[in-house]
């Protein structure tokens, strides 16, 4: 028998139910400030778009919090370079937009350069 995921106790149909203040009760503090802070003018722009069903969502707000109005929906977010395709699932809830579009690859080095070593050096560049 297939084991059902939960977040808090609470399965994702409950969570989908939770308003707002009852969701701030059991995320991280850091979260529920900004929450009770309220939305930038671009995070409130955003959440009309995905309470409107928008498809093809994009945005540049890394900062915003993510809410259960927000699950199963998928939200292209910017890394600095491309939009990230982001599928919001339960696991996700209280985490940042901007934790799961990586700013930053690993670095892959590749064989060293003319005059990067020191028998290299002898060599013309013709």
């Amino acid at each position: 028998m297939a084991k059902e995921l939960t977040w808090h106790g609470k399965s994702e149909q409950e969570v989908k139910e939770m308003d707002i203040k009852e969701f701030m009760k059991v995320i991280p503090t850091r979260q529920r400030r900004s929450l009770k802070r309220g939305f930038t003018d671009a995070q409130k722009a955003l959440m009309k778009l995905i309470e409107a069903d928008s498809q093809n969502i994009k945005t540049h707000c890394r900062d915003l919090v993510i809410m259960p109005i927000m699950l199963g929906k998928m939200i292209k977010v910017y890394n600095g370079k491309d939009f990230f395709p982001v599928t919001v699932t339960l696991e996700m809830l209280g985490h940042y937009l901007g934790e799961f579009s990586q700013t930053r690859k690993s670095v892959t080095h590749s064989s060293a350069g003319v005059g990067a070593t020191r028998s290299s050096k002898a060599v013309s560049a013709r």
